[in-house]
């Protein structure tokens, strides 16, 4: 709210969210009531720990000790809340404003064109009958390779993998989900998604959140916008018009998740 003051947010400017509404704080319910409020005011895209809470809310996960989410378990419209957040995108492409957002990046084995298909498959057993099973098989750190014969739950999982939890990748595609920290602990033989080169170029600039240990990607077009509030950094928004830059400082203490 400090931010949205800074950059003096109205009712003519629309809010855009990288993902992550929830477990990043202590106050995820009050989160995700306003941007729920918000209605077509603000876009988000759904991250790891969104999809978490729906898979705990569905029964197949449990919640861990670090977690912030047992005020909107226990709200009177969790139900409400819930649907709403299980209805948003993984990836939203905007050609008019010259920006794609995705809450982890975009994995450099896939053309645009491709994420936005395969964001959509995932999409469409999220709004399906099938969600509930979604969930069920939705953990995993396997397959951890694209290849277009991967089917079923494992292509689904794959791919909500590569759009939410996405860090370092091989060359190859091959996602590492052991390092979490920043360019710092790169495995050996893997690369920060971004800096490996694509074989058809993205005509848009990229927007991704996730990676709050990350810092400044180093390029123009792919811009990361955690900026680390959850470890006492900083709440970081970007002005779509003219790219400019706003922040202000968490508050909280720095603490071990």
């Amino acid at each position: 709210m400090a931010l949205l003051d800074r950059i003096a947010f109205s009712a003519a400017d629309q809010l855009w969210l990288t993902g992550d509404l929830v477990n990043r704080g202590p106050g995820s319910l009050e989160v995700l009531r306003f941007v729920y409020n918000l209605g077509a005011q603000a876009r988000t895209v759904l991250g790891n720990h969104d999809l978490h809470l729906l898979a705990i809310h569905y029964g197949f996960a449990t919640c861990k000790r670090s977690d912030t989410l047992g005020a909107i378990l226990d709200a009177p419209d969790r139900h409400e809340l819930l649907d709403w957040l299980q209805r948003q995108p993984l990836l939203i492409d905007d050609k008019a404003r010259g920006y794609v957002m995705t809450h982890a990046g975009i994995p450099p084995v896939w053309s645009l064109k491709q994420a936005r298909h395969h964001a959509a498959e995932v999409e469409q057993v999220l709004a399906s009958t099938l969600a509930q099973e979604y969930f069920r098989h939705m953990y995993g750190n396997h397959p951890d390779t694209w290849h277009d014969g991967v089917s079923g739950w494992e292509r689904l999982r794959l791919i909500t993998n590569y759009l939410t939890r996405m860090r370092f990748v091989r060359p190859d595609g091959k996602l590492d989900f052991s390092a979490k920290g920043g360019l710092e602990t790169c495995p050996e033989g893997f690369i920060p998604w971004f800096e490996l080169p694509r074989a058809k170029a993205i005509k848009r600039i990229q927007l991704f959140g996730h990676w709050a240990a990350l810092g400044d990607t180093g390029q123009e077009r792919v811009v990361a916008l955690d900026t680390g509030c959850i470890w006492g950094n900083q709440l970081t928004a970007l002005r779509l018009e003219d790219g400019v830059r706003f922040s202000c400082e968490c508050s909280e203490q720095r603490r071990t998740l």
